[in-house]
Order: structure tokens, then C-alpha cells, then sequence
């Protein structure tokens, strides 16, 4: 079964953390290669953008929602083709810790069996952003 190109997915995760913590560290760019695989080693500041080089993709950049109360973390990758991804992301409160969920957006053209591969690194990384915040 294929699915419509605005099919999307939420997946997230619960972190054992106070939502102010969660949202402070996860709207931080340079903790993204922390915990966000995707975008490889390290996100760096280049004229004014959020740049990872060495991300799988090759050179994208990142940019993030203004800081606001809400735990609204959207951001936009631009891709080296150019090509710009919208990513909702938000951190919300969840009794004593926090909720995060990443909304996945199935890109024109992607197979159900790509759209399965990124859910499952969304998920990754997810979790990597869980087990980073718990321990500290």
C-alpha cells in the first residue's frame, strides 16, 4: 500500500525531565549532534546559519523556530540539493517530566519502505535524546 505524499507520522518519547530542561537543551543547535544522528558529528555556527557539515546527506543547514514559551522546536533543513525539509517538533510538559514529538513528514516520492527507515532514525534519535537527559 502507498501512501499520500502528506501522510505523516508523530512519533515520540517521554523524558524523565522537567519541560523546561528538555526544551532548553533540544533548542540548543550545537547539542543536535547529541542525539540527532542525522546531521552527523557537529553543527556549527557559519555566517549567521546552523550548519552541519558531515551530516549523511553532505552539507545541510538548520534553522530553528525563535526561542518561545510554547515548546515549539520546528525547524527547517535545507538540503544540499537545495531542497527544504519542515520538521514540527515540540516539547511538552508531561506530569512532573516531558513529551517530545516529532511530527515525520513523507516527502514526495518516498517509498513506504523509506518512510519506515526514517521513522525508525526519528525514533533513534528520540531515544538517544531520552537516554542523554536522563543521565545528567
Amino acid at each position: 500500500m502507498n501512501v499520500s505524499s502528506s501522510h505523516s507520522q508523530h512519533i515520540s518519547v517521554h523524558i524523565d525531565r522537567p519541560v523546561q530542561d528538555v526544551y532548553d537543551f533540544t533548542a540548543d543547535p550545537e547539542n543536535l549532534p547529541r542525539w540527532a544522528r542525522g546531521l552527523g558529528d557537529s553543527v556549527v555556527r557559519v555566517d549567521g546559519q546552523w550548519v552541519a557539515e558531515s551530516s549523511p546527506m553532505g552539507r545541510v543547514t538548520v534553522e530553528f523556530a525563535p526561542r518561545n514559551p510554547f515548546g515549539v522546536l520546528d525547524h527547517d533543513v535545507v538540503l544540499p540539493s537545495g531542497e527544504t525539509v519542515y520538521n514540527p517538533l515540540r516539547v511538552i510538559a508531561d506530569g512532573e517530566g516531558s513529551e517530545v514529538v516529532f511530527t515525520l513528514r513523507r516527502l514526495a516520492g518516498m517509498s513506504d519502505d523509506e518512510f519506515r527507515r526514517d521513522a525508525g532514525m526519528v525514533a533513534a534519535d528520540l531515544a538517544a535524546l531520552k537516554e542523554l537527559l536522563e543521565r545528567a
